[in-house]
């Protein structure tokens, strides 16, 4: 399958490839043709999405086309890098955040992995008895209002309360920092386990992209890969469960909002997740935005603003519903990763995401940050 859908042939779409001799290049899709505006429009993809009318601009803006889709997805295999022609993850300057516990039943997920203390072999035990004393006392709750404070008080009381519940039904979102600007992959290319971690799982996600003032210009997919035993062992190893080498899968192009797509078409988008082992492993698992706890507009409310700017913009993961029970290795462990299981993320509207998973200390080594970009765009006459 080709990185975008067929059935969504107006979408304006705008991201990223490496393009030999040149490097990072901006471009937009027109029909099957790839066309590189870099030069024409601006200079980094956060850059351009801080034009206010760029969806109406951006039809007619002159380009130079490089090749085709099918071209393009041949060339961005796992093992594309250097020079080599491929898709990168539609995002440059933009700081790379991410929304957690935004579903209530990941949230569950999330109490199990504390319980359990990151061991897998504890997971099912634990499932039952949390699922025994929460029940369906979380569905359709409004987070910080008067009755998520009643719930709180009974888990509380249960010896339950944790962490992930509080930033769950709790008034303040979770929004912390998933990686580096520039050091997230896109489609195609190989997403990254620390070494460390026996107990993984993908999260399907969608992305706005954020402007400067906190106008949400598009969206797009990702892959928040999840450590669930580092996590699980303490909330305070966030850092280290998120942020590593290839851990971030982003793509594979930003799509603006504009005439059919909108915060209405987010709200609503039904995500599939497809997860194909090299032992003949299947995996498949859904997301509904329409069963998010917050409203997308709040998060973003929530982490730009007058009390925190982003002069570059950002990337928001929103959070996922799929949570990963169905057994691979043993009865009660749930799912975990094995190096070559095939993620396919999937949103009529967005396309698809496709990553192969590796160690991190595998994936190719992330070199090409923000300084070598401003070299690249100086030596390019385009800064």
């Amino acid at each position: 399958m080709l990185p975008h859908s067929s059935a969504a042939p107006d979408a304006l779409l705008v991201g990223r490839v490496w393009r030999p001799g040149r490097g990072p290049s901006v471009v937009t899709l027109r029909g099957e043709a790839v066309v590189d505006i870099t030069s024409r429009a601006a200079p980094t993809l956060s850059a351009l999405l801080e034009i206010e009318d760029l969806p109406v601009r951006l039809p007619a803006m002159p380009g130079e086309t490089l090749c085709t889709l099918a071209e393009l997805a041949a060339a961005s295999t796992e093992t594309a890098a250097g020079d080599d022609l491929r898709l990168l993850a539609p995002a440059d300057l933009q700081a790379i955040k991410a929304a957690g516990v935004t579903f209530a039943e990941s949230m569950v997920e999330r109490v199990i992995e504390e319980q359990a203390a990151g061991d897998p072999d504890r997971a099912a035990e634990i499932r039952r008895k949390v699922a025994a004393a929460i029940g369906g006392a979380l569905r359709g709750i409004e987070p910080g209002s008067a009755k998520a404070a009643e719930v709180k008080r009974v888990l509380q009381a249960e010896g339950l309360w944790s962490p992930y519940l509080e930033v769950g039904i709790g008034p303040d979102a979770e929004v912390f920092t998933k990686a580096q600007p520039m050091s997230a992959v896109g489609w195609g290319a190989a997403v990254g386990l620390h070494p460390a971690s026996r107990w993984n799982n993908p999260e399907p996600e969608i992305v706005l992209a954020v402007t400067s003032r906190g106008r949400i210009a598009g969206a797009t997919l990702g892959n928040d890969v999840n450590l669930r035993d580092i996590e699980g062992r303490s909330a305070l190893l966030l850092g280290k469960a998120k942020d590593n080498n290839a851990s971030c899968a982003i793509g594979p192009f930003i799509r603006l909002f504009g005439p059919g797509y909108g915060m209405a078409e987010v709200e609503a988008a039904e995500l599939t997740l497809r997860v194909e082992g090299a032992d003949g492993f299947v995996l498949d698992g859904r997301s509904s935005m329409a069963r998010i706890s917050r409203r997308p507009a709040d998060i973003v409310a929530q982490t730009i603003g007058r009390h925190h700017q982003y002069p570059d913009g950002l990337m928001l993961f929103l959070g996922t519903l799929f949570a990963p029970v169905q057994d691979r290795d043993a009865p009660g462990q749930g799912f975990t990763h094995r190096p070559g299981d095939l993620v396919l993320i999937r949103e009529p509207h967005l396309g698809e995401l496709r990553n192969t998973v590796r160690l991190s200390t595998e994936a190719p080594e992330w070199t090409f940050g923000t300084g070598a970009l401003m070299r690249n765009l100086a030596a390019r006459a385009l800064l």
